[in-house]
């Protein structure tokens, strides 16, 4: 069953992952965030979201910005002896440890978003995948959500609205046409403690990217 969503946002921020400091963003959505836009509607271990297509609604703006953030994490070994112990040194203060970091953002942001909606090996044999279907459009035609989505970062919230067949639609940016190059599609989590990302080549063709199946030979590790 597949589900059409209007996104917009005043920023967003879809890092590159080959900018290891500064937060660069692609050039528009990519599927793994598409993904955890509709998860955060609705998921449940029964289904998955299969991103199909992106429409863009309005022109490629960006915002330069600085950023303070923090340098560094709390220590998972800290955090496991605190644990044990019931005590422990765990607070970070931002004074001591602030940096300024540049980020080249997107800004008032529009999509029209395509996702599939699939059973998983755990769904049960008999559990009817209209139960689902029924709980996403009842939940996203009044505007629920599981948590706030966000367009990259979670500060950068997003409003949504389910289109259904017959709202009127409006026409992606026309003269939107290029190559995007290698973007980010999803991370795959077959072994859970070492998740490996995976790639592919990336094209908008009049304001729309399609996006491969995703065992498709397109999609590369």
């Amino acid at each position: 069953m597949k589900f059409c969503l209007e996104v917009t946002g005043e920023l967003a921020c879809f890092s590159r992952p080959e900018m290891k400091v500064e937060r660069v963003s692609y050039d528009v959505i990519t599927p793994s965030s598409v993904r955890a836009i509709y998860e955060a509607i609705l998921w449940k271990p029964a289904i998955r979201w299969v991103p199909e297509r992106i429409e863009v609604l309005s022109p490629i703006c960006w915002a330069s910005i600085r950023r303070n953030e923090l340098g560094g994490k709390i220590s998972f070994s800290n955090v496991k002896s605190a644990m044990k112990q019931g005590r422990g040194q765990l607070a970070q203060y931002i004074e001591e440890d602030r940096q300024q970091r540049a980020g080249l953002l997107l800004r008032d942001v529009h999509y029209r978003l395509h996702a599939r909606l699939e059973m998983t090996a755990q769904a049960g044999g008999d559990e009817p995948v209209a139960k689902y279907v029924e709980m996403f459009r009842r939940r996203a035609s009044k505007g629920q959500c599981i948590n706030q989505p966000y367009l990259g970062c979670r500060e950068f919230a997003c409003d949504f609205k389910l289109v259904e067949d017959d709202s009127p639609a409006q026409p992606a940016v026309q003269d939107l046409s290029r190559d995007l190059g290698w973007m980010l599609y999803d991370l795959d989590y077959t072994d859970p403690g070492d998740p490996q990302p995976r790639f592919f080549q990336a094209r908008l063709a009049q304001g729309v990217l399609d996006i491969p199946a995703p065992h498709s030979p397109e999609i590369r590790g």
